[in-house]
């Protein structure tokens, strides 16, 4: 897609010069005789860049329009053409967040130039702010994953191993087990860490893109490829890549990705050039890779190239000790983002999201408590901000292959809680009343302990 520039002036002749020069070097042009056009058409369709004359009589002149534009939160990139004697001006223009000024009368090498500049300064920005956000769910990521108890903790154990290495690492767990988390933490805690951590989604890309969204392609590798693109490898170059759901990769692309392990080397499309790629695979799927190879789905070779160690994520109804520490996190999280001053909820809400089977896994957690967020008036969570489902103790969406036990499990919600105060009775009388100890009987932390003996009214 051509970038499309607003120009603004009210000289006609200026107009029509720019609007070829644009097209010379490759860019779509919109036409603005004053600075009120041009507000209209900045609020009905996508400007990429603002290119407006300093001195516009009768109206509001470049400055005036540039001060507009911030005022109502656009932050599209203006440039100012200006004549010699205007140049203080221009300047103040910058210094008012414009980003560069061209000098009229202008030719097409500088006002290309210029363009240029401006648009890679603009990228520069974004990788910036990327880069910022990969940083602050790295530094989330371990947060969350370092505090984990139970089967977390012994997956943290893991990570703790392998992240030193270079092996490749296979996660494998239902949808919204929090895959991905685990991804960064292993990056973030690798020698690769400086450098980028690309995730792709190998479920949301579509086939035909996928390939060139991996390695890149060349300008002219296929219609509508009008400029060199940089793929997600070369993006990853010294850090991690990390594909989610490899399982829905198709076969073709899976014998490129084998290329690059075993070779460690790619070409962009329509390339006929080698780049290296010095990047450190992680995998993730919901799906069994074994049955896949059986029904000639999914390339063995591939296989005991990415699963070369092998990590196993839980579901959240596996993993209830983790459910207070996960709901006091995202309640924090989108406090936060919400700017809203919302207190972790009551005993009687962590009971509830407790009790619900989480089909949706930490995923759905994560919806539910910023829904909770967002709704409560309060300042603490409490029954009302919850979904129905939650509220009224759901029946179970039951996952592949569970028992009938499991399925009996919001029926047996009173027995189930008569026999683990029972449990909690019998591991404080072996550990002579150490909770500590008591905890490590039980298999959960001592801060669940504490939890559940006041659930349960047995505080001292």
């Amino acid at each position: 897609m051509k970038k499309r520039i607003l120009v603004v002036d009210d000289e006609k002749n200026m107009l029509r010069l720019a609007e070829m020069m644009l097209d010379r070097i490759g860019y779509e042009s919109c036409l603005a005789g004053n600075a009120g056009e041009a507000l209209e058409i900045l609020r009905k369709k996508r400007i990429d860049m603002v290119l407006t004359d300093l001195k516009m009589p009768g109206g509001m002149s470049g400055m005036d329009l540039l001060q507009e534009m911030r005022r109502r939160g656009l932050n599209t990139p203006v440039v100012i053409m200006t004549a010699f004697g205007t140049v203080k001006g221009a300047v103040e223009a910058m210094k008012q967040g414009a980003s560069d000024f061209v000098l009229k009368p202008f030719d097409v090498d500088s006002i290309e130039v210029t363009i240029s500049k401006v648009f890679e300064v603009e990228k520069v920005k974004r990788e910036n702010i990327f880069l910022r956000e990969e940083l602050r769910q790295q530094k989330e990521a371990q947060e969350i994953i370092s505090r984990g108890v139970g089967k977390m903790q012994e997956i943290q154990s893991m990570i703790d191993r392998v992240a030193a290495t270079d092996a490749s690492v296979l996660l494998y767990g239902e949808t919204g087990t929090g895959k991905e988390l685990l991804a960064r933490s292993i990056h973030d805690k690798s020698p690769r860490r400086d450098r980028l951590f690309v995730a792709v989604n190998c479920a949301a890309i579509p086939t035909a893109l996928l390939e060139s969204e991996l390695f890149g392609h060349v300008k002219g590798a296929f219609t509508g490829a009008e400029a060199e693109r940089i793929g997600r490898f070369e993006k990853a170059e010294g850090g991690s890549i990390f594909f989610d759901e490899i399982g829905d990769m198709e076969p073709v692309l899976q014998a490129k990705i084998l290329r690059v392990l075993q070779e460690k080397e790619f070409e962009k499309l329509g390339s006929a050039e080698t780049i290296g790629a010095n990047v450190r695979v992680i995998a993730a799927t919901n799906k069994n890779l074994r049955q896949m190879i059986k029904a000639g789905a999914f390339r063995e070779d591939l296989y005991y190239r990415l699963n070369v160690v092998s990590i196993a994520v839980p579901p959240l109804r596996e993993r209830q000790e983790d459910i207070p520490l996960l709901v006091e996190y995202f309640t924090r999280k989108y406090s936060r983002e919400w700017g809203k001053e919302v207190a972790p909820p009551a005993e009687d809400v962590v009971a509830a999201l407790s009790i619900y089977r989480w089909p949706g896994n930490v995923r759905e957690m994560e919806n539910i408590v910023e829904r909770a967020v967002a709704l409560n008036s309060t300042g603490r969570i409490g029954m009302e901000d919850l979904p129905a489902e939650i509220m009224q103790g759901a029946p179970e969406v039951v996952p592949p292959a569970v028992s009938e036990r499991e399925k009996l499990h919001i029926d047996l919600d009173g027995a189930i809680a008569t026999l683990e105060r029972e449990m909690i009775m019998k591991s404080l009388r072996e550990s002579h009343g150490v909770k500590a100890r008591a905890a490590k009987i039980l298999g959960i932390s001592e801060r669940n302990l504490w939890y559940k003996l006041k659930k349960y009214g047995m505080t001292e």
